[in-house]
């Protein structure tokens, strides 16, 4: 099977829509740009979910659903929001064989659906604060599609929260970034992500402040990982939700919304697979062992399935998968599951049964290890363990190999010309927006993140030659 697959390092593109079909993650639906998620590819979203719900509620937030179709009206009340998604807008005209006398927007996000409904929950400080997340499909028209990072229609979750004060709101919107979305990104992704905020330019339409998180994939192109807004009083406004508070004064709440989305997964392909394949980080990946029977006469297949069925009940604890399919080869089944990159291959034949032991096989570095069966459970965790640590100092070390101090413009263009990546650019800018809408015209670049911790080193602009208070993160991205 790898040798149906595109070279990874000679055509990134190529290699990763192939993998993604190949791996039996996701396929093209029907209508143009939608994608079908398949049952392995699902498997993953649910296990991010579940990582991903649990830190959610720590956090207070509760899950809820609202509708899909969003009156326009609704947009078009928050002049910055419906400036920055009028061009991704899917609208239903019709209804019933009859033109509506409103048309319904297609959920580009709820932001205001959810202040729409809101301000009839939220009277009194007491109220607040109030935190929700939604579980739900998104849409947005794309001229060019790619699965899991660009599709008309995706999944994703949504949180939007409201408080009494802006402090609050930029506090939780920050939390939720650290405790939520990093901690998923480096504890169970195995991915490096560098924190910080977006520039004006950048920044989610109707947000006063947009924090991120911004990952390197394996071609030197940057992903935007995820996003925690603090919106302010700016929908509040647009839909006068005001509250009473302590002093028995109306004033307007503060909210936030944070996401993230199926792209995820697309960064997991895109930051750890290889020319054989997927390669799962273990927390994630819905198969973390694979057991594989070996046998050459049919004598021998009960006594080594049955062996093989009780070692998958001893691993009750993990994502386990026994291969038991007839008429294919130990090898094909190798191949098959190292393109789907499961963490660990458990062999075991005949002699094993009789020496007592089974054979592990890692798919990051290939390493074999024969394990006594009563060392079984205490060496899978370890393995799973380090599993992860290997990848995610692996990512770490592409990262930091790839993340350059640039502080000449014709370095920076030498850098960015071509069709590939760049790697992350550590460069001055001046913070004027023109400057930065130039830099992206002439070079493909654009402000990534600016770090937390930006003020750092004063210097000059790359660009301009004006003052710049640190160095921002540029990058050509996804």
């Amino acid at each position: 099977m790898a040798d149906q697959l595109p070279s990874r390092s000679e055509n990134f593109s190529e290699w990763y829509n192939t993998i993604v079909q190949k791996a039996d993650l996701a396929d093209y639906g029907a209508a143009k740009g939608t994608m079908i998620i398949k049952p392995y590819g699902y498997a993953l979203w649910e296990n991010i979910q579940a990582y991903l719900d649990k830190r959610f509620k720590k956090h207070g937030a509760k899950n809820a659903f609202f509708p899909t179709f969003i009156p326009s009206s609704f947009i078009e009340k928050e002049k910055d929001h419906v400036e920055g998604f009028a061009p991704n807008l899917w609208l239903v005209t019709a209804g019933g064989g009859e033109v509506l006398e409103e048309a319904y927007a297609v959920r580009p996000t709820s932001e205001t659906t959810i202040n729409n409904t809101v301000g009839k929950w939220i009277q009194s400080y007491r109220d607040l604060p109030l935190l929700l997340n939604l579980w739900n499909s998104c849409f947005r028209y794309e001229m060019r599609t790619r699965l899991f990072l660009r599709t008309s229609e995706f999944l994703w979750q949504e949180g939007h929260t409201f408080h009494a004060t802006w402090d609050e709101a930029d506090e939780y919107a920050r939390a939720i970034l650290f405790d939520a979305y990093q901690d998923f990104y480096v504890n169970a992704a195995a991915m490096p992500v560098i924190a910080g905020r977006k520039s004006e330019k950048e920044k989610f339409p109707g947000a006063d402040i947009t924090y991120t998180l911004e990952g390197l994939m394996g071609d030197g192109r940057a992903l935007q990982s995820c996003t925690s807004h603090n919106l302010g009083h700016n929908f509040a406004k647009s839909f006068d939700i005001r509250y009473l508070n302590k002093n028995n004064e109306l004033a307007y709440v503060a909210s936030t919304s944070w996401g993230l989305s199926t792209r995820s997964i697309g960064g997991i392909v895109m930051t750890h697979g290889d020319d054989k394949g997927l390669l799962m980080p273990p927390r994630l990946a819905p198969t973390q062992i694979v057991i594989v029977p070996i046998y050459r006469k049919e004598e021998e297949a009960a006594r080594v399935l049955e062996a093989a069925n009780k070692i998958k009940n001893d691993l009750d604890d993990y994502r386990v998968e026994l291969d038991a399919r007839e008429g294919l080869t130990p090898g094909f089944k190798y191949n098959d599951w190292e393109m789907r990159g499961v963490p660990i291959r458990l062999e075991i034949g005949p002699k094993d049964i009789e020496k007592n032991q089974v054979v592990l096989v890692r798919r990051d570095t290939g390493e074999k290890k024969f394990v006594p069966i009563a060392h079984l459970l205490d060496e899978v965790k370890t393995m799973l363990n380090h599993i992860h640590d290997t990848l995610y100092a692996r990512a770490k070390k592409f990262q930091d190999d790839n993340t350059f101090i640039v502080d000449s413009y014709d370095e920076f263009k030498e850098r960015t010309a071509g069709e590939g990546g760049a790697g992350f650019l550590m460069a001055h800018w001046c913070g004027d927006r023109a400057c930065e809408e130039a830099i992206q015209k002439e070079t493909h670049a654009t402000i990534r993140v600016i770090p937390f911790d930006y003020e750092t080193e004063k210097g000059k602009c790359i660009r301009c030659g004006n003052e710049s208070r640190g160095r921002v993160v540029f990058a050509k991205a996804y």
